[in-house]
């Protein structure tokens, strides 16, 4: 038997302890199905390549297939935590499947993705998940020149693709009212999310339709945009204040905006939830150590993550794509709601 070597172990090094040619110790560990041996030929190969601990190379086998193993995503904005529970969900999946995930970040896809695009698009990646942003047409066909599988994620991109997978924003806000409702509020206003997010109209939707479902008239002074942060949320609160309009609750479309919200309902000397109950889309660990505890709509990111890739490494490349992940939204009642005084 010969000795090891020293340093990195090769085909050659398990071929000679295999007493194979290399070919075969290569066929074998890349689990080509078309090569015929005995098993007993078999079972040395394996067991060599145990014993010397021996690795494949990544890179190398990907110049011979043409693939990458690597998924791409370009997410808005990594301040945003929202997007670290989708992207772990992603990372588990891609890992599962022998992928590895790698992210950017790009506000918008329409102006400022061309390079991340045409760089991912040479080979980089064999797959690109674009969260959030906005999909232009010029980058829709960009993609299908490039023949890169694509799936846009939590947004969809119609008129300019249709290959989407989507939380049901809808659902959640209604469940959100709901909650709001039942507890005796008849005054229930909207802090929503930017006017250009596909997120923010689908969760203004479910709530107006919540409202008239529960036979409360929709008013318009009682809803307000903001970015999704904590001084878009403080912002938009304080617009609605200056309004002269009082509601009894709010609903607001994201979780970093209602850090602002309560932000400023304390500047303004207003109760949380004696004078107002506020409640948000999406549970982040944080929301249970704000003051008070807030309550929160549960949304499956992780899972959200997770079904793109599956998604994206399973469907061809010009396959229609349109899901909607609806189960597991959960409501979880804190201490930011109460009945109205």
């Amino acid at each position: 038997m010969p000795p090891r070597r020293s340093g990195r172990v090769t085909l050659v090094d398990v071929a000679q302890r295999a007493r194979v040619d290399k070919a075969i110790v290569s066929r074998v560990v890349n689990q080509d199905p078309t090569l015929v041996i005995r098993d007993e030929t078999r079972a040395r190969v394996v067991a060599a390549v145990s014993e010397l601990g021996y690795r494949t190379n990544a890179a190398a086998r990907s110049l011979r297939t043409a693939r990458s193993a690597m998924i791409g995503m370009l997410i808005p904005d990594f301040a945003n935590p929202v997007y670290a529970e989708i992207i772990a969900g992603a990372e588990q999946a891609a890992l599962a499947h022998g992928y590895v995930l790698v992210t950017g970040s790009a506000q918008d896809l329409r102006t400022t993705s061309d390079q991340y695009i045409e760089m991912l698009g040479a080979g980089r990646v064999d797959g690109l998940l674009l969260a959030g942003s906005r999909l232009g047409r010029g980058v829709q066909a960009q993609l299908l020149e490039q023949k890169l599988p694509w799936l846009m994620i939590n947004r969809n991109p119609r008129p300019h693709g249709n290959r989407y997978i989507v939380l049901d924003d809808a659902a959640a806000a209604r469940l959100a009212v709901s909650h709001l409702v039942n507890l005796g509020h008849l005054r229930i206003a909207h802090v929503a999310g930017p006017k250009d997010a596909d997120t923010a109209a689908r969760r203004a939707k479910g709530y107006r339709a919540q409202l008239r479902a529960s036979g409360i008239d929709v008013d318009p002074e009682l809803a307000v945009g903001a970015d999704y942060t904590p001084a878009g949320g403080a912002l938009a609160m304080a617009e609605l204040l200056d309004r002269g309009v009082r509601p009894t609750a709010a609903f607001v479309a994201n979780v970093a905006s209602a850090i602002g919200v309560l932000d400023t309902l304390r500047r303004r000397h207003l109760r949380v939830p004696e004078d107002m109950s506020i409640v948000a889309v999406h549970d982040l660990p944080l929301a249970a150590y704000l003051a008070p505890a807030l309550t929160t709509v549960r949304m499956p990111l992780h899972r959200l993550g997770e079904q793109a890739v599956e998604l994206l490494l399973t469907r061809s490349v010009s396959e229609s794509i349109e899901v909607t992940v609806g189960e597991d939204i959960e409501l979880i009642v804190r201490e930011s709601t109460a009945p109205p005084r």
